[in-house]
């Protein structure tokens, strides 16, 4: 079914097979696959009387199982109690880094990242506007990236190029383009400028010509721009699809529960049947307030239909669902089946799938993806002055060492809390673990921006209790 259906998405053989793959990918992930099928699941028949396959009808109920997987996994990414905190040597670094994630929204933009990047991969931008940062979404369907040779995992270029209607360049201030037809838009992103260049006409290609007053010369030394692989596997330029494995098995159930709403629909309206010789020629209306009069050897009957075959779909269903979440690590808990609240371990032991899926997204998207913008924050600072929440941001060492300090998956409940602390506090009594590093361990669960702040506060308590006596 899923070969049958990508038949109907239009296909365009200037563009690379990656970049239908990815078109693909996109409209299952936002519901669009079955756009392209030409009849609604009630219709049964075409004008001109032929019976409509099922294959041809687009489904009443989506589920959106892919969705749903892709929403999961990134909720224990980068949500609000999920978002990581960097950690740095150097303190001044770490607070201005903490600044920059505050200002810039970068939760938000990375959540995107994580949602959009499901299909395979994803690219942040970044630019630098009259000294302060901003960061955007890319999708990578248009999207060419070439590495160094030297250097195979940093950028090059990145080139997009894709088709758009000459009516849409009208409308964003491009002269002499002829609104019926189709030109190929591209611009290119290298170490030194973005460059634009003028619409080429798909019918009579012409040379390449750049568009000096759209072009910018950012002058950063690199590109501003951070590819992310989604999952290992895949090829050079994209990871693997996170919901690939579930993607028949998801069709399959939207057809199931449209098959069965159909046939409760069909239930509470039944057919009435009548056996010949019936004694009246009038207009037939059902209804308990019309009789049926039939002759001696007539009879009339409603034909319903049972409710084990309905019951069976259900059960179908679930059990597709089970297998589905089971080949994409999804989450298979059922919250009915949770008698008391659960400790933080139990409820990762529950949910070992989807921490197992998260993990790996915490590679792709943790170092691979927000580290590598925060350094290239740091980069740029080196280039050009900087202002972060209001204020100049002083000399920085782009090259200082970051990491990520990961939050645990599950809130702790009061009983974990109480022997996480009785643990630490051993440990650090033993002097078996330093005073920060406690902190530090505790830091997410108790919401500590800045754990030196915190250490210092901690010291100045102690005084004044010595201060005060007993």
């Amino acid at each position: 079914m899923f070969e049958t259906i990508c038949q109907t998405i239009p296909a365009d053989p200037h563009m690379a097979p990656r970049a239908r793959r990815l078109e693909i990918y996109r409209r299952v992930l936002d519901g669009t696959i079955y756009d392209g099928l030409p009849y609604a699941f009630g219709d049964e028949r075409n004008g001109a009387g032929e019976y409509i396959p099922l294959r041809a009808r687009r489904p009443s109920v989506r589920y959106g199982l892919c969705r749903i997987v892709v929403e999961d996994s990134v909720s224990l990414l980068f949500s609000a109690g999920h978002f990581p905190a960097v950690d740095c040597a150097d303190a001044g670094v770490e607070a201005l880094l903490g600044e920059v994630l505050r200002e810039c929204r970068l939760n938000e933009v990375m959540i995107d990242a994580a949602l959009r990047g499901a299909v395979g991969s994803v690219a942040v931008l970044m630019r630098v506007l009259k000294g302060r940062l901003f960061f955007s979404v890319l999708e990578t369907q248009y999207l060419t990236p070439v590495w160094q040779v030297d250097a195979p995992d940093t950028l090059a270029s990145v080139t997009e190029r894709y088709k758009v209607r000459g009516s849409e360049l009208l409308a964003q201030g491009y002269g002499e383009v002829d609104p019926a037809q189709y030109y190929w838009f591209q611009r290119v992103w290298d170490g030194a400028a973005e460059i634009w260049y003028r619409p080429q006409s798909v019918v009579e290609p012409a040379p390449l010509e750049v568009d000096n007053e759209r072009s910018v010369r950012h002058g950063l030394g690199f590109v501003p721009i951070v590819w992310i692989r989604n999952l290992p596997g895949g090829d050079g330029i994209d990871g693997a699809c996170t919901f690939r494995a579930a993607i028949e098995t998801g069709i399959e159930i939207d057809y199931q529960l449209s098959q069965a709403g159909r046939g409760l629909k069909y239930a509470s309206d039944p057919t009435l049947l009548i056996k010949e010789p019936a004694t009246t020629d009038r207009e037939l209306v059902k209804g308990a307030g019309n009789a049926l009069i039939v002759s001696e050897k007539g009879d009339a009957k409603l034909l319903e239909i049972g409710g084990t075959a309905s019951a069976a779909v259900i059960e179908y269903v679930r059990t597709l669902r089970e297998m589905a979440l089971e080949s994409v690590h999804g989450n298979r808990a059922n919250a009915d089946r949770l008698s008391a609240a659960q400790s933080g371990r139990a409820l990762e032991l529950m949910n070992q799938g989807l921490i197992w899926l998260a993990d790996n997204l915490r590679i792709s998207y943790g170092e691979g993806g927000l580290l590598a913008l925060l350094r290239m924050v740091l980069r740029a600072r080196a280039r050009f002055p900087l202002a972060v929440m209001g204020r100049a941001v002083p000399p920085v060492d782009a090259d200082v060492r970051l990491s990520l300090r990961w939050p645990r998956w599950y809130p702790a409940s009061a009983d974990d809390r109480l022997k996480e602390a009785q643990a630490i506090a051993t440990l650090v009594n033993a002097g078996q673990l330093s005073r920060e590093t406690a902190v530090k361990s505790l830091a997410a669960t108790h919401a500590i921006a800045d754990v030196a702040a915190e250490i210092d506060r901690i010291e100045n308590d102690g005084d004044q209790m010595q201060q005060d006596g007993p």
